[in-house]
C-alpha cells in the first residue's frame, strides 16, 4: 500500500517556455478550427499579445518535468500496473507564446477502493507564469492496480 505520510509532498519546480510552433502543432492535432491559436495577426487583432494556449496544452507542459518518474520513483510505484485516471484544470488567467510558464507539483491525496484493489494518488499542479501569476491548476489522478488475495 501506498504510505499516505506522503500526502503534501511538493515536488521541485520548473518552468517550460511556450514556443509558437508547439501552439501551433497543438492546434492543428486537437482539431482548433480558430486562427486565432495559429495565426499571430489574427491573434494580435482580437487582443492577445501573442498566440494563447489553446485548452488542455498546459498537461503537454506539465509533461516536460526533469525527472518524469519522480512522484512514480518516490512512492514505489511499478509503472506496469499504472492508469491514468483522470484530468481536470481550472485556470485563473490566459497564457501566450513567449510566456514563460513555472510547475509546481504536490501530491493531494492517496487513497483507495476496492479493498485495496486500487489506490489512487491525486496530484495538482500549480502553474504561473514569469510575472509570478496564477494561471492555471491542473489536478491528475494516477490509479495503482494491486493485486488483492480474495
Amino acid at each position: 500500500m501506498i504510505d499516505k505520510k506522503f500526502i503534501g509532498q511538493v515536488m521541485p519546480a520548473y518552468s517550460v517556455d511556450v514556443e509558437k510552433g508547439r501552439l501551433r502543432f497543438f492546434a492543428k492535432a486537437t482539431g482548433q478550427t480558430d486562427p486565432v491559436y495559429w495565426d499571430e495577426a489574427v491573434a494580435q487583432a482580437a487582443g492577445y499579445p501573442g498566440l494563447p494556449v489553446p485548452p488542455t496544452f498546459l498537461f503537454c507542459l506539465e509533461m516536460e518535468t526533469p525527472d518524469p518518474a519522480a512522484i512514480r520513483d518516490l512512492l514505489g510505484l511499478d509503472y506496469r500496473t499504472l492508469l491514468h485516471g483522470e484530468q481536470g484544470f481550472v485556470y485563473h488567467r490566459m497564457a501566450f507564446a513567449g510566456d514563460r510558464l513555472s510547475f509546481e507539483q504536490k501530491i493531494e491525496d492517496i487513497y483507495e477502493k476496492k479493498g485495496g484493489a486500487l489506490e489512487f494518488v491525486v496530484r495538482l499542479t500549480r502553474v504561473t507564469n514569469q510575472r509570478g501569476e496564477h494561471v492555471a491548476d491542473l489536478r491528475g489522478s494516477t490509479v495503482v492496480r494491486n493485486k488483492v488475495e480474495a
